[in-house]
């Protein structure tokens, strides 16, 4: 999926330029620009007290991550390809220069060690050129972890198929029409490092790319611990309609690429992971999930799903976890496996949790008119 903002296209949620990732662009395109705000809550509504946002910046661009250490509120600025931190007024001081399309920003726990997802793109042809992950140490220690070349000689999802198997002329010569890619094919070779979080002395890394978790040793070395599964999707007649697809199409299964958007470290000692899917998603057919990933086996277990663009994830103090759903506008709370509107906030990208339990969430401007957004979320429980 590609998207027409120019900060999301250097660092494209996802990455890989296929049928799938069409169809989904243009579904949410057609949702926003006719007026598309915020959809109920698929359980029941948050009672007061409500939610106090607090804008804390309005000095970025593509705010695509947050990390929020000892004090400290980081950004992944993947418009001005930087890491940044937020100071007092709302300026930010950089941190790390000439990140390429940063989206992802970590730090170990004794902040000695900054991890920073950078993708590099050629907007002709919305090809990932390189992806990897910056590790930057002490005095001036720097490591890359390649990411792409690791893709491009093991490709985790190769033995995946996504599309629509068997498809009838009529749906293949509807679907390729849209000049993106086969109808059906196998995964493909692309890295998007997006996300990172670090576990140990390691790090965890979510990539929309290739739809895998990457686990990055604190040398630099890369491996593959897991690949989430295709994600069926049914195209509706709103999305044919939206997509300009012929009738034949309605009903018929499509099997997106489950895109890994971002992953955390819970209490638990498990990994969390969201992902969109990179096929056919709008906001009346969210498809979005929350998954739930053993760090030493890389077994999943998908937790709930019906998120519309889950972009990013954080966990809360006492196991409520927190999706940010860019194509809803709102942040959603998820507590025992049922969901409910947290807040309402547009163009949410990116979340974090303060030790004081408030919220930290980031926005972009999805009509491409002004600038991104760093806030704060209270409640008085909070």
């Amino acid at each position: 999926m590609t998207t027409q903002q120019p900060g999301l296209n250097g660092t494209k949620i996802p990455s890989r330029r296929t049928i799938g990732r069409s169809l989904a662009v243009a579904a949410v395109t057609t949702a926003l620009v006719a007026g598309f705000t915020v959809a109920p809550a698929q359980a029941h509504q948050r009672s007061a007290p409500r939610p106090k946002v607090t804008v804390k910046s309005t000095k970025v661009v593509m705010p695509f991550n947050l990390e929020l250490d000892r004090g400290r509120v980081l950004i992944a600025d993947g418009g001005s390809n930087q890491v940044g931190q937020l100071r007092p007024g709302g300026a930010t001081r950089t941190v790390v220069a000439d990140q390429p399309g940063a989206s992802g920003v970590a730090t170990l726990r004794d902040g000695r060690w900054l991890a920073v997802a950078v993708t590099k793109t050629d907007y002709a042809t919305f090809t990932n050129t390189a992806s990897g992950l910056n590790l930057l140490g002490p005095r001036g220690t720097r490591i890359y972890a390649d990411t792409l070349a690791y893709e491009k000689k093991h490709n985790p999802d190769s033995n995946y198929f996504y599309g629509v198997r068997n498809a009838s002329k009529c749906v293949k010569d509807s679907i390729e029409k849209l000049g993106a890619g086969p109808v059906y094919y196998k995964g493909q070779v692309d890295s998007h490092s997006y996300s990172v979080a670090s576990y140990g002395h390691s790090w965890m890394v979510a990539d929309a790319g290739s739809n895998t978790l990457w686990k990055v040793s604190a040398r630099g070395k890369v491996s593959t611990l897991a690949v989430l599964p295709p994600a069926p999707v049914v195209i509706t007649s709103a999305i044919a309609k939206a997509n300009g697809l012929a009738a034949c199409t309605i009903g018929v299964t499509y099997l997106s690429e489950s895109v890994p958007t971002d992953v955390e470290v819970g209490r638990d000692g498990y990994l969390y992971v969201t992902t969109l899917p990179g096929g056919v998603e709008s906001p009346q057919n969210a498809q979005g999930a929350l998954w739930r990933v053993n760090p030493r086996t890389g077994r999943y277990t998908k937790i709930v799903t019906g998120f519309s663009g889950a972009t990013n994830l954080a966990l809360g103090r006492h196991g409520e976890i927190y999706v940010a759903e860019l194509y809803r506008g709102r942040i959603t709370e998820v507590r025992h496996g049922k969901k409910q509107t947290f807040v309402t906030l547009p163009g949410v990208v990116a979340v974090e949790t303060a030790r004081d339990g408030s919220l930290w969430a980031a926005t972009v401007d999805l009509s491409q008119q002004g600038p991104g957004s760093v806030v704060q979320v209270t409640t008085p429980r909070r």
